[in-house]
């Protein structure tokens, strides 16, 4: 079952498995848990593939591309969405921390990125309704270079008394960065 979770399901009378005999529990040698149902399911895909988008902007006929990683949910707290890298205006490149929970849009979280290479902090600034922390133009010196060749990256959002982590894998970065490059300007 390589790849796969077993998931218990506690509200067995859902599936209608409250009131049969007891089945196997899963990885228990030989035990049995009453009444618990248990779903296959895919295990979370941290290994998943940059998807490309692009946005319309605010102007007749302006888009813009970017480029989405989300977190490994298996290292990560429930409000890390993931990694953003997508074109600016004058050819720049952003990087973004993508959150499911928002901060205040004035907020000035502090970000702590931890890669192969050692562990950075920045100050950020909110973007997107404040459901996106906006990183300086330095980290993306970071996703056009030694990211390139980095397995992973940690991130520690802090704001106030709040704090989210997550783990994004980088694998397949490389080309996606440049795929982004390509369509910048379309």
């Amino acid at each position: 079952m390589s790849g796969l979770l077993l998931i218990p399901l506690l509200a067995g009378s859902f599936i209608g498995t409250a009131d049969r005999a007891a089945v196997p529990c899963p990885g228990s040698a030989g035990a049995f848990c009453r009444g618990a149902g248990v779903v296959e399911v895919a295990a979370p895909a941290s290994t998943s593939i940059w998807k490309f988008t692009r946005t319309q902007g605010a102007k007749y006929g302006e888009s813009f591309a970017a480029i989405m990683k989300t977190a490994d949910t298996t290292q990560s707290d429930p409000d890390f969405a993931g990694l953003i890298v997508r074109c600016a205006p004058k050819g720049k490149v952003d990087v973004l921390v993508a959150l499911i929970r928002p901060f205040p849009p004035r907020s000035r979280p502090k970000v702590t990125i931890a890669a192969s290479s050692g562990t950075l902090t920045f100050e950020g600034s909110m973007a997107a309704a404040g459901a996106a922390v906006l990183l300086p133009d330095e980290v993306s010196a970071f996703a056009a270079g030694k990211w390139q060749t980095t397995a992973s990256l940690s991130v520690v959002v802090r704001e106030g008394d709040s704090e989210i982590k997550g783990m994004v894998a980088l694998n397949g970065l490389r080309e996606a960065y440049h795929s982004l490059l390509a369509n910048c300007g379309q």
